[in-house]
């Protein structure tokens, strides 16, 4: 998926574990499928999972969960990722890797929800936990992209202009409007507050009930603006759960607009870059445009 790359087998990740770790060396060894970007899973035994960089603009990640992922888990409504041991680079890999308790749960699909109602609940309380963390004793590093979404400006017009071949005249057009429409909202300029920074359908875990069970991949944490949570209103919900969600948070009127223009850039500059790649990722990205565009066109 992107230049530089490493590659990534369970051959490599078994020499990993007999060299560094050889209490588990002997335990089955699968490769997660995954839609994932920046990290390559494989389930270790029943209980563990191994994660390892693809690529070495993701390097950070590893190190902020080792420090935060602790502190935050009590904080927390759902389980997440609790960090178990650190691994380092060896046997021709050059990063640092890490391995987890392995969390239970199924990655929800757009589209395929089996409870909506009750999993904007969930997502609602987690943001609202996240929310209300104090970090002033702590130093919290800042969120990626937990800044004005006047940032995503640039991000979001060269996918623009470079959407032809994926997206209709009509929706292109829609979507460049949509978008100017957002940024027209100010910046935040209030208190920054604890995000997870990416609520992506593929950093969450839902049982078999189709509620929240757990989220993942907390690379991207800090604080911020907090509508940079509410991405997940248009990558993942349905409308009436997206009105649930919102009503939940009271989320005022320009904290949903920042929130739902950060969705569409981020939508916009994901169907160009992995359109060809990542599959589900870039079948993601068409669900936001249709779900921002469908929610534009009802306000009108």
């Amino acid at each position: 998926m992107h230049a530089g790359e490493f590659p990534i087998d369970a051959e490599l990740v078994a020499k990993l574990l007999a060299a560094q770790f050889p209490q588990w060396a002997g335990r089955p060894l699968t490769r997660v499928a995954s839609s994932g970007t920046v990290n390559a899973l494989f389930r270790l035994g029943d209980d563990l999972v191994v994660r390892l960089p693809r690529v070495d603009w993701s390097l950070g990640d590893i190190e902020t969960e080792a420090t935060w992922l602790p502190w935050l888990a009590p904080r927390l409504p759902v389980a997440i990722p609790e960090p178990v041991a650190a691994g380092r680079a060896a046997d021709g890999y050059p990063w640092p890797w890490a391995v987890y308790r392995w969390l239970p749960g199924t990655v929800p699909v757009e589209g395929r929800l089996a409870d909506p109602l009750g999993l904007a609940a969930d997502l609602a309380n987690f943001v609202k936990a996240m929310r209300a963390v104090d970090g002033s004793g702590s130093a919290p590093p800042a969120a990626y992209r937990g800044g004005g979404h006047s940032l995503l400006d640039e991000t979001a017009r060269n996918a623009l202009d470079g959407l032809g071949g994926q997206l209709d005249p009509e929706t292109l057009a829609a979507a460049r409007e949509a978008w100017d429409a957002d940024l027209a909202v100010p910046d935040y300029a209030g208190p920054p507050v604890w995000l997870h920074a990416d609520l992506m359908p593929g950093n969450l875990l839902v049982d078999s009930r189709g509620r929240l069970s757990a989220v993942i991949d907390f690379g991207t944490l800090g604080v911020g603006d907090p509508s940079c949570d509410l991405i997940v209103a248009w990558n993942l919900l349905t409308v009436e759960a997206r009105a649930a969600f919102r009503a939940a948070l009271d989320v005022d009127e320009q904290t949903w607009r920042r929130g739902r223009g950060r969705s569409l850039a981020m939508a916009l500059g994901s169907l160009v870059y992995y359109h060809e790649t990542n599959r589900p990722f870039a079948d993601n990205a068409r669900y936001v445009i249709r779900e921002v565009l469908c929610d534009l066109s009802k306000s009108r």
